[in-house]
Formats: C-alpha cells, structure tokens, sequence
C-alpha cells in the first residue's frame, strides 16, 4: 500500500466525472445541509457528481435541498425503499470513475475526497475505501470489524456485548483491539463513507435489496474481497458522523427487528441454512430484551444495537 499523504495529486477539470456520491436520506432535514455544504468545501477542482435519494421524508428534507442546492440531481422515493435499494437507483446511473457511498448525517474535511481519489488511482487493488470516522466531539468511531460468525451474533442478540466486551468471539467480532492510527486491509469499513472503484462494482454487481437496512454494506465487502478485491481502512482521511440519528427515531423493537431480518439474510447467504436456523432460535430473545432495553433508554431516545 502507498505511504499516507505521498500519493496525493492534484489534477485540473476535465469533462469526465471523477466522483459521484450518493446519499440517501430518510427525514434527515437537521443533518443533510450540513453534509453537502461540506461536499462542496471539498470538492476542489474536482468535477463531481452529488445524489441524494430520498426515501419518502415526512419532514422537510427535500425542500432543504431545493431550496439552497440547485446542482443535486434529487431523487424522490414515494416510499421507503430501504437503504440498498435506494443507493442502487443513484448508482445505476452515475458516470464516475468511482463512488461514494455516504450518509446524510456525516461532514466530509476538506481533503477528504481528493485524497480518496488520489489513493484509489495509486492502489489499483483496492475495491473498497474507508476513512476515520469521528464523532462530533472528535473521538474516534468505531468503523472497523471483523466479518460476523455464528458465535459472535448469538451473543450480540443476547445483548452479552454490552455486559462482557472482552468475550473473545465480541472483541474479534468488534476488533476492540484494532489500531485506528494505521492503514490496514480490513474485513469491512462502516457503510457511512465507503469509497467503491466503478471497476469493482461492474465486477461484483450493485448492492444486494434484500437487505432493507443493516449488512449490506458488510454484504458488499464480503463480496468485494471474494472476487479478490482489498478492502482498505486508511486514517489518512476522516469524516465527522453523527451516528444513527435517522434511525435513533425508531422504537426499540423495531429497530431489532429490522437488524433481525438483515442479520438472518446475510447469515443464511454467506454460511448457509444450518446457521440460519440455530440464529432463529435467539430471535424471540432478542426482541425481549430490546423492550427491556427500550424502557430503560427511552428517557435518551437511543438505542445502540449493535
């Protein structure tokens, strides 16, 4: 992999677009102005492309964007189309080298774009990009994990994660003891920024709908490093995320049940009916505890799944 910060280039307009992005959004009226205002910060001589699919927004989402942001080409959803779905209708028709696939509550820096460009042109193994992820307080997010395995979901359903972190199969699976500071082929980056080389995509086809939310990013990195692709987690770049506000609006049970559904799919995918079944049986669990969980966190409205 290239030296950070060594690989940087800057190139001069041209007719061909470098980058599309795409955003999908779900009443994000508090968090999209401040995302595409930051796009357009670090665009540079950059020639972009931006999208925004909206999933049928109640709240002013949309008018925000026409609004202030006549160069974003906006697609409007008549109905939730779930978050994979939605990131295919903008992809299908980018013309980008390269895509990226980024969430509405995030601020890109200032050369956050251009250097995720200059090190896809200069690692051609690379199918797959994430950056540093902070929260709005400058911590760092966790955005890094190990592909999930049977063991490590059971005790995630049973909610065990938050009570005992340093089970082994929980540390593995969170990569508790990954170094943030250092650029490292990974098993998955968080779908919050993730940088895909059109290349990759043509090889490996669009992001799979059945997932309505949650494990299709996982999903895609799995299937990027199958077809032989690196998926690469480099603190060279960063982002600010303010994480799950969207969905921090959804009740706790519901919530779950929709990580169900994507966990059950991607498990059932990748290792088969057998797991798929022995995953089934800790399903009722998991939504028991959310509701306990769910009353005890209400007071904050959130709730952390994962």
């Amino acid at each position: 992999m290239p030296e950070a910060l060594e690989y940087r280039k800057i190139w001069t307009m041209s007719n061909e677009v470098d980058l599309s992005i795409v955003i999908v959004t779900w009443n994000s009226e508090k968090d999209i102005s401040d995302c595409l205002t930051s796009i357009e910060k670090a665009k540079q001589n950059l020639n972009i492309e931006v999208f925004v699919v909206d999933n049928n927004s109640k709240d002013n989402t949309t008018k925000v964007i026409t609004d202030s942001y006549t160069d974003i080409n906006l697609i409007r959803n008549t109905a939730n189309k779930g978050f994979a779905k939605a990131n295919n209708q903008a992809i299908k028709i980018s013309r980008g080298g390269y895509v990226l696939l980024l969430n509405p509550d995030t601020k890109v820096n200032e050369n956050t774009l251009i250097d995720s460009i200059a090190y896809m042109r200069n690692y051609e193994k690379a199918g797959i990009l994430g950056c540093a992820i902070h929260n709005p307080d400058g911590t760092m997010q966790y955005s890094v994990r190990k592909f999930p395995s049977l063991l490590s979901q059971i005790l995630v359903l049973c909610k065990l994660h938050n009570f005992f972190p340093n089970l082994k199969p929980i540390k593995k699976y969170f990569a508790l003891d990954f170094d943030y500071t250092k650029e490292q082929k990974v098993d998955q980056v968080m779908g919050a920024y993730m940088f895909l080389r059109r290349s990759c995509i043509e090889q490996i086809g669009m992001l799979d709908e059945h997932f309505w939310i949650w494990f299709e990013d996982v999903d895609y990195c799995r299937r990027a490093k199958s077809a032989g692709w690196e998926v690469i987690y480099s603190p060279t770049f960063s982002i600010i995320h303010n994480q799950s506000q969207s969905f921090a609006r959804l009740c706790a049970v519901k919530e779950q049940k929709l990580f169900n559904k994507s966990l059950l799919y991607y498990m059932k995918k990748h290792h088969g009916r057998f797991v798929y079944w022995i995953l089934m049986m800790f399903i009722p669990i998991s939504i028991a505890l959310s509701a306990i969980v769910g009353v005890f966190e209400q007071k904050n409205n959130k709730i952390n799944i994962q």
